[in-house]
């Protein structure tokens, strides 16, 4: 089940961080960037070759210390077809380098289009009859429930069927999240709750021997008072925290998506790891060449930071 397998790396490493890989050409150290120019041409195919390049170096410099990797379609997408081969060369070598790979994707429509999009992330394809193939090597999709459970139930087939997972929006970490998250409906309830609660109900059949379902929630860092209550509705459900670093959420604000145990919460860091030869942190000890070497520094802070934080709320 792919939340006992995402646990399971989460104790093994000692370390509920995921990396997020969205990378931008600015992000790119020139020398990896010119060499690609150089052989590809400085057009669609030479960046999503850079990006490749790019990814492999900081993988190769963190996947003994991370139980998993995001990799953001939007990222890869704006690259055209060069940019899905990137996205899937990324995925495939993160899941050989036995890391979880988790596709942030955002994924949403209803009946036979849901379908689709969940065979494409956590099922495979019809080529021919009895003839099935994987399209991305993923173990699991974030998804939008706002279509509500005609968008779902096709995803939660998929987690079913082939021990994979997803992570639904339900309090995300944007500034204006709360124009239609935070209204209150009818039962004085606001929105995210009644989606938590959706969330609860839908990770039933798919929970696992932590007692934790393989259908997990977003809730963003940047709010701790939010995620305090949501911890306390979605029982079962594995929190992915956005908004650690860059986007201002530290260790404290996530902490609350977290249970007693110092499980039920895995945080993302995404610039901050990819950009971190570029950091005040770290900038006067990495020079550019040494990027990778900079991610796994900042991989390491990160990870010393949350268990320090986790530590102090079951002491």
């Amino acid at each position: 089940m792919f939340i006992d397998r995402l646990i399971d790396s989460i104790q093994e490493k000692d370390n509920p961080t995921v990396v997020g890989l969205d990378p931008k050409m600015e992000y790119i150290p020139s020398f990896i960037k010119d060499k690609c120019f150089k052989e590809y041409g400085a057009n669609l195919k030479g960046c999503a070759e850079a990006i490749i390049e790019f990814n492999r170096l900081i993988i190769d410099s963190i996947y003994d210390q991370i139980p998993a990797v995001k990799p953001q379609l939007a990222y890869y997408e704006m690259y055209g077809v060069d940019g899905i081969y990137a996205f899937d060369e990324t995925c495939r070598y993160a899941g050989n380098k036995g890391l979880i790979v988790i596709a942030d994707g955002k994924r949403n429509d209803i009946g036979t289009t849901a379908e689709a999009y969940s065979k494409a992330f956590l099922g495979s394809t019809e080529i021919d009859k009895q003839i099935m193939q994987q399209a991305f090597q993923v173990d699991a999709l974030t998804v939008n429930p706002y279509l509500g459970e005609d968008g779902i139930k096709p995803f939660i087939n998929d987690c079913i069927n082939n021990e994979k997972g997803i992570f639904v929006l339900v309090k995300t970490s944007n500034k204006s999240s709360g124009q239609l998250q935070d209204l209150v409906t009818q039962n004085c309830k606001s929105i995210y709750e009644i989606i938590a609660e959706y969330v609860n109900e839908w990770g039933k059949p798919v929970t696992g021997k932590y007692g934790y379902s393989s259908v997990g929630a977003v809730v963003g860092a940047t709010y701790p008072n939010q995620a305090k209550l949501l911890r306390s509705i979605m029982k079962r459900a594995y929190i992915l925290v956005p908004g650690y670093g860059a986007q201002g959420g530290t260790a404290r604000d996530c902490a609350n998506s977290f249970k007693k145990d110092g499980l039920g919460a895995i945080v993302n860091a995404s610039r901050s790891i990819m950009c971190a030869y570029k950091s005040d942190i770290w900038k006067s000890e990495y020079s550019e060449e040494k990027f990778a070497e900079a991610s796994r520094a900042e991989v390491i802070r990160m990870k010393n930071d949350l268990n320090a934080v986790l530590g102090e709320r079951a002491g």
